[in-house]
């Protein structure tokens, strides 16, 4: 009888295993079971004991890498930068580094006079002869060094409602005029400008190369050798790009009629020149190009019928398939690869807070392009006169300055931004929309929505006879705040209204219709009065229980229409170290009793002069079962100034004294 070799039982191994302990309790049972005869020395100075401690703790750390990975694949529980960076990007959300300012500014220049008509009935006008045609890219800078550039071209020549001028007289003599003084409005942008010069040789399939400085905020353009540009994309298989062109007779001669109004058109075109930006977690910039480095132009290859849906042998037909995967790298479907030239990229960086300035500060001309579009027949002197009467000056400060997003903010905005996919369609998905909104056109700080009807549902339906506003069922009002300089609320200027409302365009469903306006900020004082427990230092305490009031309204916690819950504030304030109790403040209202007066109480701060918003609220009639509701306007609570602003009182203690402490000072 042929020999058979004794068939060997399986091992139980345990796979729960997920700290040092369990890895080592469970190799000292499996020895114990399937070795007994081999090793029963589990002494701790043994040297099994040593093997078997080494291999828990290489189990422990593998463990923990492999849950550490897990975590980090997941976006909501990611903490790493990088990891968040990634994701972020995959899903198609850029994170900000800095936001530029935004505003305008008021651009003047001096004109020369001159007669039109003859005899008695001439009449003196201003000369357009010499008016500016200032291109887009005028370097300015402000009183604190903020660099600032426009963002559009201002021409002198005309006058319209989309782009009006004013006209002034400057200096006369007599009552005849001799100089008048053109004003016309340009927005402008924060940030300082660089160009950077990249050589290729060979063709590489998807090349990259990253920006020299951090914080870029725009790709200003891209052009090589040639003379072709380059443009930015979502993706790279985003073959059409918007290009805006100058209305004249020779780009479209039927529209050129309405260049007053419609100084520019907007127009698709197709390019296989594009690229892609990648930020990366040192704050710089990568562009990254796409893959084709075929010689042959695309519309020789990809609309051949014969070509489409065959190139893979055997295959069934692709019409149906959005890319033939197969061309994608013989053609420039996922774009082309620069090969043989020079790129020169000009490009746009910084911003944050401080590019916030005030108004009457952005007064300095660093550098302008300023042409005349025709010198013949001009007096020489005149013209240079013209030339250097070029003066600029914002009359409102610029805001929508921000700074970089943090970790959660980006992993936040990254969920709501996966979730709109690209569309707008419920009132967050707005909201989402306008805190994605790319850092050159400005940053909101505060956006609320609502529908048009929704806070006066009474609505009038004869406009033209009573005056009374006819509500648009489909339209939604936006209400929005941006930040100053000192990062206060402020109302947002019309620079940033005009990019929002461009930006939305791309997103809103065609029969919604945005206005954009502004909320309301209500200033607020708070008062409180607290008891010390005994032994404790009252001026301590109090500066303590201040700064928890503080915390409780810093104004990146706070959102338009939410309100203000005493019994939330009045409970971190009692569990503040040496506070015993809360006691109401005392105040000269005689109709409420002791026990119906809230225990914290809050004040309506609204001079204007002394730097508030200047609005009013009754803030005893918005209070309510001890919550302060903001008002049916879209509004928010801001504690403007804590130092002046917070008033916090020791009423007593075991000795009966008393010290009052303001905005955390004595």
């Amino acid at each position: 009888m042929p020999y058979t070799a004794p068939k060997k039982s399986a091992k139980e191994v345990r796979y729960l295993n997920k700290d040092f302990t369990s890895f080592k309790d469970n190799l000292i049972e499996f020895a114990k079971v399937y070795f007994p005869n081999t090793y029963n020395d589990f002494n701790e100075a043994s040297p099994g004991m040593m093997f078997i401690e080494m291999a828990s703790y290489v189990g422990d750390v593998l463990s923990y890498y492999i849950d550490n990975q897990f975590k980090e694949s997941l976006l909501a529980f990611a903490q790493e930068k990088r990891t968040v960076y990634n994701m972020a990007q995959t899903f198609g959300y850029k994170p900000k580094l800095a936001s530029p300012s935004l505003g305008r500014v008021d651009v003047f220049q001096t004109v020369p006079a001159k007669a039109v008509g003859s005899g008695d009935s001439y009449v003196v006008r201003p000369d357009l002869d010499y008016s500016l045609k200032i291109s887009a890219g005028m370097q300015l800078s402000s009183t604190n060094g903020v660099k600032f550039t426009t963002t559009e071209d201002v021409n002198f020549k005309f006058s319209s409602s989309y782009d009006p001028m004013k006209v002034t007289v400057y200096e006369s003599t007599g009552n005849v005029p001799v100089t008048y003084l053109l004003k016309k409005s340009a927005k402008i942008e924060s940030g300082d400008t660089k160009t950077e010069y990249f050589s290729f040789s060979n063709a590489e399939k998807y090349s990259r190369i990253a920006l020299a400085e951090q914080d870029v905020t725009e790709i200003i353009s891209c052009t090589d050798d040639d003379g072709n540009n380059w443009y930015e994309v979502g993706y790279l298989a985003q073959d059409s790009v918007f290009a805006d062109m100058e209305n004249d007779g020779l780009n479209d001669p039927d529209l050129a009629t309405f260049s007053d109004s419609a100084p520019y058109l907007l127009r698709l075109i197709k390019t296989s020149r594009r690229f892609t930006t990648f930020i990366r977690t040192d704050g710089r910039t990568e562009l990254r190009f796409g893959a084709g480095i075929s010689d042959s132009p695309d519309e020789e290859i990809v609309p051949n019928p014969e070509n489409v849906g065959s190139s893979l042998p055997g295959s069934p037909s692709k019409l149906g398939e959005a890319l033939d995967p197969s061309n994608f790298l013989k053609t420039r479907s996922y774009g082309q690869a620069p090969s043989n030239t020079t790129l020169v990229i000009t490009y746009k960086y910084g911003g944050g807070v401080d590019h916030n300035v005030r108004s009457n500060s952005v007064r300095e001309i660093v550098s302008a392009n300023s042409s005349v579009q025709n010198t013949v027949g001009l007096n020489p002197t005149l013209l240079a006169n013209t030339q250097g009467s070029l003066k600029v000056i914002n009359v409102s400060p610029t805001t929508g300055g921000s700074g970089p997003e943090s970790v959660f903010d980006v992993k936040q905005n990254t969920l709501a931004y996966f979730q709109a996919q690209s569309r707008a369609v419920t009132k967050e998905d707005y909201i989402a929309r306008v805190y994605s909104m790319p850092p050159r056109f400005g940053n909101i700080a505060k956006a609320y929505i609502v529908q048009d009807s929704q806070i006066d549902p009474a609505a009038t339906v004869d406009e033209v006879n009573t005056g009374n506003r006819i509500f648009n069922p489909m339209a939604m009002n936006f209400y929005i705040l941006g930040y100053n300089a000192n990062k206060f609320l402020t109302n947002v200027n019309q620079a940033v209204k005009e990019n929002i409302q461009t930006y939305l365009t791309q997103f809103r469903m065609i029969t919604d219709a945005i206005n954009i306006k502004n909320a309301f900020v209500i200033n607020i004082g708070v008062k409180f009065n607290i008891l010390t427990r005994a032994g404790y230092n009252k001026e301590e305490v109090t500066l303590r229980a201040i700064e928890v009031v503080k915390d409780y309204f810093d104004i990146d916690k706070w959102q338009i229409g939410q309100p203000i819950v005493l019994a939330d504030l009045a409970y971190k304030i009692s569990i503040v170290d040496g506070v015993s109790a809360i006691v109401p403040p005392e105040d000269n209202d005689t109709d409420s009793s002791v026990q119906d007066k809230p225990v914290i109480q809050i004040t309506n701060k609204y001079n204007s002069a002394a730097g508030y918003s200047g609005n009013l609220y009754d803030i005893k009639s918005a209070t309510k079962n001890g919550i302060v509701y903001p008002s049916a306007d879209p509004s928010i609570f801001e504690l403007k100034y804590p130092g002046n602003d917070i008033e916090g009182r020791v009423v007593g203690d075991s000795t009966g004294t008393s010290e009052t402490g303001q905005g955390g000072s004595y």
